[in-house]
């Protein structure tokens, strides 16, 4: 069955870094769009960045734009998320996103803290 499973969440202090991983199984990852999401508490959950299937095209949200670099490896069904300059604001928990035509699947999410 389809499976995604993010890593790479944490605490960390303002103006620092992550690198968010989601590692896929169960699919055929390369054909499928994948998205960021994050979900803070008490707001809905947002969409934070896409890449294309297979043209890699990238979009992202206003809010994490030239901060946050959405990249996928189609060899090791991974998609990544290098979140620089982080900011309280970037606090959520971060999911991962599968999509192909009616297919659409998601990951349990992973904590990240930005905070002093």
């Amino acid at each position: 069955q389809a499976r995604l499973v993010e890593s790479g969440g944490g605490l960390v202090q303002p103006g620092g870094s992550l690198r968010l991983s989601c590692a896929a199984s169960g699919f055929t990852f390369s054909l499928h769009r994948m998205m960021w999401y994050r979900q803070a508490p008490g707001k809905e959950r947002e969409l934070v960045a896409v890449i294309g299937s297979t043209d890699g095209d990238t979009n992202y949200g206003d809010s994490v734009k030239g901060r946050f670099t959405i990249s996928r490896d189609n060899a090791k069904f991974t998609v990544y998320l290098q979140m620089n300059s982080l900011k309280p604001e970037d606090t959520a928990i971060y999911y991962c996103n599968a999509a192909f035509g009616s297919f659409d699947y998601w990951g349990q999410g992973t904590q990240v803290t930005v905070s002093s």
